[in-house]
């Protein structure tokens, strides 16, 4: 009796071994040590929750990632579409347009950040409509971030409030822009004063760190010699578009809800440039924003 009490204990302390290794790392079936997964800087930092993703450094074509899978990018020529978070993303650090450097996914479109997020803790402020027209790049729960020319120490995620995992670089929230249809436009750069490429590290691409663009211009100080005013806030239709040096007037005055330019200009509240005034530098997704919703009647280029 008292041999068999001793085999039922032994059993039982095998079996409690046997769990406490599993729980440890180890397969309980072969005694191997299981696949381990990195937790994000997000995580780390109480941002990103229980989730855990892998870091792979390189890139996805470097790490042999499976073609056409993982990192969402639309086909050129088209506009980015609602994402679906992927089993794996892309995080490398490249140049685009004016922007050097500047952090770019897989397929090699421009990644942004929004000023009124937060980096510390991470918390993206962009939703609904916004979302539509700036894509969060967001990443599946236990998928691959491949990094490329960007820290470890500087990528996380953070839970958006519809509960999936965005990708952070420097605590920041990223995003594509709906309006870049091919690699390396950066047609969102400086849009409404608060969209800006992400660096590797977080900061505002061709920007000084923590403030817009030295002198208000975009990054080169570039002079727009055209423009697009949309009636519909967030460049919707119907547009026109305007060309050519010095003042010219609108079409359909006090019209427009926000334009479109690739460098600075002068919007002006009457004909002729006469009125009141306002130099914009880039795109501006709602002119409300500059009190200038419904009132621009003339622009004036150079």
């Amino acid at each position: 009796m008292i041999s068999k009490r001793f085999g039922m204990i032994a059993s039982a302390a095998a079996a409690g071994a046997l769990l406490l290794t599993a729980c440890n790392g180890t397969d309980a079936e072969t005694g191997a040590a299981a696949p381990a997964t990195s937790a994000t800087a997000g995580q780390e930092a109480g941002q990103g929750g229980a989730q855990q993703l892998n870091f792979l450094s390189g890139t996805a074509q470097q790490n042999k990632a499976q073609p056409k899978t993982g990192d969402w990018a639309n086909s050129p020529g088209k506009p980015a579409e609602k994402p679906v978070a992927k089993k794996w993303v892309q995080l490398s650090a490249s140049k685009a347009g004016n922007l050097d450097p500047v952090v770019v996914n897989g397929a090699g479109f421009t990644l942004y950040r929004f000023d009124p997020d937060d980096a510390k803790p991470s918390k993206s402020n962009c939703n609904g409509a916004c979302a539509v027209t700036w894509p969060p790049v967001v990443v599946a729960p236990g998928g691959k971030i491949f990094i490329d020319g960007v820290k470890k120490s500087d990528v996380g995620v953070v839970k958006r409030d519809d509960g999936s995992l965005q990708v952070t670089v420097g605590g920041w929230p990223v995003y594509r822009f709906s309006k870049d249809l091919k690699p390396g436009d950066t047609n969102g750069q400086g849009v409404g004063g608060t969209w800006f490429g992400v660096t590797p590290d977080g900061q505002k691409a061709g920007a000084p760190e923590g403030g817009a663009p030295e002198g208000g211009a975009p990054a080169g100080g570039k002079t727009a010699s055209s423009v697009t005013l949309s009636d519909e806030k967030n460049f919707g239709d119907p547009s026109e578009g305007l060309a050519g040096a010095g003042c010219q007037n609108v079409g359909r005055d006090n019209a427009a809800s926000s334009l479109q330019a690739s460098g600075s200009l002068k919007i002006w509240s009457e004909k002729d440039c006469k009125g009141t005034s306002k130099v914009v530098n880039g795109n501006v997704a709602d002119l409300s924003a500059i009190g200038f919703d419904n009132t621009v009647s003339s622009v004036f280029f150079g």
